[in-house]
This record gives structure tokens, C-alpha cells and sequence, in this order.
């Protein structure tokens, strides 16, 4: 998908997984914005939607645009402050499923490439040995489709860089499906970018109570 040609999907009311007083966490469409974009015709996103409805919600993280799955917002500026330092302190675990092109051998493993702007191409990122901010994925192999040559993995952001499992996944040879940016040939032709936000969990902002969320991806 390309946000120089922004068609959001149509809105047909937020996804709600949870929700208190104090945390909102939502299911994101593939194709929405998380934030607004730079323009008046990138308007339309996640958090402006939410905001209809809960006017006190504050954005923490982001997914890709393209990206879907788990979003989790605070109500409120503590809350928003509480919540931001769970993520610096990467004290929110995050999990998402991908489909990713060719077979891979290793049933599990690590990505340890440090990546940074590849500033001619904005708003790509690439592998940068000289500049790059240390960035380590960690994946785990679900299931092997033989006969089409493509693979079911979960994948795990230790860190949080930019497109980070897009860029680890290409670097290894496993492009995501559908992705425009970096998978090339090799991504197939899926309608969209076979990455989902599929598992998030943290300390609930107010209460300290473990919160777990999942959300199967509709692929």
C-alpha cells in the first residue's frame, strides 16, 4: 500500500478489545493510519477515530499502516505517561504473526541487524553497520507450506525500530507477503501485508494487574 494514495477502509466502528478508565486497547484495520499523516486527505487514522468516542485517549505506539492487529491507547495525560515509560523500558510485550516467502530451515532464531534510514528512499529503513541503532528480532516457525513455498511465523520486536520486522525478515531471506517496500518478487502477490499484531501484554497502568490480549490475524 502506498500513503502517497491514501484509501482508508471504511469506518464501521472500532474494533474494541478492552477498555477501563484508564487503557483502551483496539484491533487496527489494515489500511488505517495509525496517526495522522502529513496532508488534510491523511485525516482519517486510528487514533481519530478513537477519539470520537473516547475524546481523553492519547497515542503510546504505532502499527504500520499496512500493518494490522493489537493497538493499545491511554486515557488521559498520567496514563499516557505511565504507559510511554513501559514502552521505553520495553516492559510491553509484543507478538504478531507473519506469512513470509520461502522455506525456512530453523525453527526458532534471532535477527540481530542494526538498522537506520535509507534516507534517498525515504520512508524506506535499511541494515546499517556504520550508523544503524542496534534492532534484534526474534521468530519462531509455525508452519511450513510445502507446495507454495511460504512459511507461518510469529515474530518478537525486542527492540522498536521502523519497519523492523519488515527490514529483519527480508534481510534473512524471508521477505513478509505483501510487502510493497521490501519484499520484491519474492513477497507474492497478496492483497495486502501479511503482518498481524496478534498478542500484547502489560502491567495495567493504574491497577499493576497483568493484562493479556490476543487477536487471531485474518489470514
Amino acid at each position: 500500500m502506498n500513503t502517497n494514495c491514501y484509501s482508508p477502509p471504511c469506518d464501521n466502528g472500532l474494533d474494541l478489545v478492552y477498555r477501563d478508565e484508564f487503557v483502551i486497547v483496539v484491533n487496527k484495520p489494515a489500511g488505517l493510519l495509525s496517526v495522522p499523516g502529513r496532508g488534510g486527505d491523511k485525516s482519517d487514522c486510528l487514533m481519530s477515530r478513537v477519539q470520537k468516542k473516547f475524546p481523553d485517549a492519547r497515542n503510546v505506539h504505532r502499527l504500520d499502516m499496512s500493518t494490522s492487529g493489537l493497538i493499545v491507547l491511554a486515557r488521559g495525560e498520567e496514563m499516557h505517561r505511565r504507559i510511554s515509560l513501559m514502552f521505553r523500558e520495553r516492559r510491553v510485550e509484543k507478538r504478531y504473526i507473519a506469512m513470509v516467502a520461502g522455506q525456512m530451515r530453523a525453527v526458532a532464531g534471532e535477527v540481530d541487524l542494526p538498522l537506520g534510514p535509507d534516507w534517498p528512499n525515504r520512508p524506506r529503513q535499511k541494515v546499517d553497520f556504520a550508523i544503524g541503532k542496534h534492532s534484534v528480532t526474534c521468530y519462531r516457525l509455525l508452519a511450513r507450506a510445502a507446495s507454495t513455498h511460504v512459511c507461518r511465523v510469529e515474530l518478537e520486536p525486542v527492540t522498536g525500530r521502523t519497519h523492523q520486522l519488515r527490514v529483519h525478515m527480508a534481510a534473512i531471506g524471508h521477505p513478509i507477503l505483501g510487502d510493497a517496500l521490501y519484499g520484491g518478487e519474492a513477497s507474492g502477490g497478496a492483497p495486502r501485508l501479511l503482518l498481524h499484531a496478534s498478542a500484547l501484554s502489560f502491567a495495567h497502568p493504574h491497577s499493576e494487574k497483568r493484562l493479556n490480549f490476543e487477536c487471531a490475524p485474518p489470514f
